[in-house]
């Protein structure tokens, strides 16, 4: 199969990482599980993953300086916990807050990514940190070429400095790179920067039933079920 005509320019993927690639949700609800927290592991996952965004925002405004994903999640954490009345140490603290380091795979992630590779250059784009994603990638054997991440460029998406940066880095213009992403505000930004879009929905990032982000069809270059069925669309 001959790639859509956008992607006829296009040498490198570049991918969201968290729900797009790996499953946030049940990694952290299992992990919750494990360690015998008194709270419902699914909700206390949705919690978590509900201050990234704001934490992102105080960052963004000057209220915080510089703060990689590390430092956010451990902020958002530490209020989690006491909300809770879980008493925890430092050291397990730490422990649960590297939990975004250990982070499952979608089953169709590292096959997929194998085949994309094949036909492009694979890499992260991420807010979460480099030795995060370094991490994750060790962790889960996903084949990145590269891992690019928002600490790069001291921006977090959807800032364009972020889109942008990614291109530069590899040496190609907007055009010539594509993001790969299951949330369409992330493709809106990246598109307004010029580089192509690939949506590959993930009904249960937020688990069964879980609320996924509205699109309009025909929004974005290609929509494919998995990183496997973009491969075949992609001709790799």
């Amino acid at each position: 199969m001959n790639p859509p005509p956008a992607f006829a320019d296009v040498q490198a993927l570049c991918f969201d990482v968290f729900g797009t690639v790996v499953d946030w949700h049940g990694s952290i609800a299992a992990e919750a599980q494990r360690l015998g927290l008194p709270v419902d592991g699914g909700a206390f996952a949705l919690a978590w993953r509900a201050g990234y965004a704001p934490a992102m925002q105080q960052v963004r405004s000057g209220a915080l300086p510089w703060t990689n994903i590390d430092g956010l999640h451990r902020r958002i954490l530490d209020g989690l916990l006491a909300q809770h009345g879980i008493a925890m140490d430092e050291a397990a603290r730490q422990h649960l807050n590297r939990i975004w380091h250990r982070l499952q795979p979608w089953p169709d992630s590292v096959p997929g990514l194998l085949r994309l590779k094949r036909g492009y250059t694979i890499t992260t784009l991420s807010n979460g940190n480099l030795s995060l994603l370094v991490a994750m990638a060790k962790f889960g054997g996903l084949p990145w070429d590269a891992v690019f991440s928002a600490e790069l460029f001291h921006h977090y998406k959807p800032d364009p400095e972020v889109y942008l940066g990614a291109a530069q880095l590899l040496g190609l213009a907007p055009a010539q790179v594509a993001l790969v992403a299951a949330h369409p505000s992330d493709l809106r930004a990246a598109a307004a920067c010029g580089l192509r879009t690939a949506y590959v929905p993930r009904p249960l990032e937020r688990g069964v039933g879980g609320e996924m982000e509205a699109c309009t069809p025909g929004e974005f270059d290609t929509v494919a079920e998995s990183f496997e069925v973009l491969a075949a669309q992609l001709g790799c």
